[in-house]
């Protein structure tokens, strides 16, 4: 039974509530009333009720002046503030000391046991953690000497001789290691994260991962030597406790699993796992990485993107595309896994050449914004933040097109984009289907466009040729040269198609 403690100055408030609720069927006992603060003061320390519902305003010792004393003196006891709708102040600085629940008078039942009964499950809960932490330091009282742990962290960073190491931790723990074959795990936490987690972490994977395991924490890193050869079986307890932990702290983790080996090998294990969790950079936070889920390049790899066609996408207005772009070039990036701060190079450049084409005014706030993109730990967090820039950019090309395109030049783009099979589209022959004269139509539309009519002819016959090339499984340069007016011309075309993108279509292919 849970303890209640009722205070209020009025006797027929106290009688009233004292008869109305039914404390037992809620599982509470009333050990008492109070018709002031002081008096009611005296019997919270005598008495250690778990709720005390009070009156805001009283004699000697008000309902606030009484919240105040008791969440320093008795914190873990739990108000219910009673009070008029004039004292809503009052009970404002009470919620500030954490009392969570205020009822206006008259106050019926139902009010109070609802409030009682949501102070019932706060308690049922801190009570349950309490009783976890408690067993976890019962537990952690009576874990292994501390030089257990030492010894293993030397013996995995080959601070001890091999068989000469092996022979002592076999004295030392009573484990009879022989050949038989192990697997090294390496857990790290994302997010902040105290000593307190890495603890809870050994403690629940000791019990998992039993009989004859050891552990230890490296750095960030809760490390454990096993002897589960079923990967699967392995794999199972390790999300089981990811799945408990998270269910405790609400904190995720990486995890790296090695290949098996016998316990002399136990340094090159914790070497391979190392470097299976440094590709979390590119597999993702909260992943399962063995040595089958990374890669090594044959050889250096120099990604040479110079982001033109990026650039003119942001400046056609067309997220969609431009989307399709950035994608593009993050999937070359994670196929290539190359080392990290090579990667990130490659992105800081791209993020650097796209600012260029936004206000002037603009490109400072985006050049502060760059620090957190070099902080972020994945190359998807990246890809978002990345994402998320480029689409502004975009938009803001995407309304100034809108608002500044004549109706003139959105009949020229129009014919353009009908029309861009057509060996004759030329200015001139956009002017005789507008009426206009040639020379002040090219000059109309650079104005309003910022580019040259024949440039921007040149660009979308481009795109799509790119579009038509990706769709293909073999690239026939005569085709797409046909579909898009250099019928007469591939190798024209051609020409043209590695001055706009640095390679031939059949190269394009290839590399994209």
């Amino acid at each position: 039974m849970y303890k209640v403690l009722l205070v209020d100055d009025e006797r027929i408030i106290l009688e009233g509530i004292s008869n109305i609720i039914d404390w037992e069927s809620i599982g509470t006992e009333l050990i008492g009333t109070a018709k002031n603060g002081l008096e009611a003061y005296d019997k919270i320390m005598s008495h250690h009720p778990d709720i005390v519902i009070c009156d805001i305003k009283m004699p000697g010792l008000n309902g606030l002046e009484l919240v105040k004393r008791i969440s320093k003196e008795k914190p873990e006891t739990k108000f219910i503030i009673l009070s008029g709708f004039s004292e809503f102040d009052y009970a404002k600085q009470a919620m500030e000391y954490g009392v969570k629940h205020y009822l206006l008078k008259p106050c019926n039942e139902n009010s109070i046991v609802e409030a009682l009964n949501n102070l019932l499950e706060e308690l049922k809960t801190e009570e349950k953690r309490e009783r976890f932490l408690i067993d976890i330091k019962t537990r952690f009282e009576q874990i292994q000497p501390y030089v257990k742990k030492q010894l293993l962290k030397e013996f995995i960073t080959s601070k001890i001789d091999g068989n000469r190491g092996i022979k002592f931790y076999e004295n030392l723990f009573q484990i009879n290691f022989d050949e038989e074959k192990i697997r090294l795990i390496l857990f790290r936490l994302e997010g902040d994260f105290h000593y307190e987690h890495m603890f809870v972490i050994e403690n629940l994977g000791e019990d998992l991962f039993a009989p004859s395991i050891l552990s230890t924490n490296i750095g960030e890193h809760v490390l454990f030597l096993v002897h589960e050869e079923n990967f699967a079986s392995l794999q199972t307890k390790i999300e089981q406790l990811r799945d408990h932990f998270y269910e405790i702290y609400q904190m995720d983790m990486t995890v790296a699993v090695s290949e098996m080996d016998s316990i002399t090998q136990a340094r090159r294990l914790y070497l391979d796992a190392l470097e299976c969790l440094n590709h979390r950079f590119y597999l993702g936070e909260g992943s399962i990485i063995t040595k089958n889920d990374i890669r090594q390049e044959k050889q250096p790899y120099h990604f040479d993107y110079d982001g033109q066609n990026l650039c003119l996408l942001i400046k056609s207005g067309n997220w969609e595309k431009v989307q399709e772009e950035i994608s593009r070039f993050f999937i070359v990036l994670m196929e290539r896994m190359s080392s990290t701060s090579l990667t990130r190079s490659y992105v800081m450049k791209l993020f650097l050449i796209m600012i260029q084409n936004t206000d002037s005014k603009d490109i400072e706030e985006y050049m502060e914004k760059m620090s957190s993109l070099m902080d972020m730990d994945t190359i998807q967090q990246m890809k978002e933040f990345f994402e998320e820039i480029a689409q502004e950019i975009t938009q803001g090309h995407y309304e100034r097109h809108k608002s500044n395109h004549s109706s003139v030049i959105n009949k020229m783009i129009e014919l353009v984009q009908e029309h861009l099979g057509n060996t004759e589209l030329s200015l001139k022959w956009v002017a005789n289907k507008v009426y206009m004269n040639a020379d002040y139509l090219g000059k109309l539309f650079k104005q309003e466009t910022g580019e040259k009519f024949s440039s921007y002819v040149t660009q979308m016959r481009i795109n799509k040729a790119i579009e038509q090339i990706e769709q293909m499984d073999d690239v026939k340069v005569s085709t797409i040269a046909d579909m898009i007016g250099y019928g007469d011309n591939p190798q024209y075309f051609s020409q043209v198609f590695k001055k706009y993108t640095g390679y031939s279509p059949s190269e394009y292919k290839k590399v994209f």
